[in-house]
């Protein structure tokens, strides 16, 4: 189980946008990157094709899991993730918490 999922939230420890928030978009485990909603923002030039401009086109790049947190479910503010076991026999499931408040990340 990954410590950081496509749709949480996290926030940025280091770099250029330290301090930032956002929504992952793109977990790449292989190469330990993600991709996150507004955050890490590089221009690239794009050619024209059948259903898009050519021009300099924003768009997010990928940034080292790293440098990432998962943001607390209860006041946002990042948290190292830990991992529990919840209920019992078949019904037993591995869910995410957060170390910070206790808060379980997982629905």
């Amino acid at each position: 189980m990954q410590k950081i999922k496509k749709g949480d939230k996290v926030v940025v420890t280091t770099g250029k946008d330290k301090g930032q928030t956002g929504e992952v978009l793109q977990v790449m485990p292989k190469e330990d990157r993600a991709v996150v909603r507004g955050v890490n923002l590089v221009k690239r030039h794009q050619r024209q094709t059948a259903n898009q401009e050519a021009g300099i086109v924003t768009k997010e790049a990928s940034i080292h899991l790293s440098n990432l947190s998962v943001a607390d479910p209860k006041d946002g503010k990042p948290t190292r993730v830990g991992f529990k076991v919840v209920g019992e026999g078949d019904k037993a499931r591995k869910v995410r918490f957060a170390k910070r408040s206790g808060e379980q990340i997982d629905a």
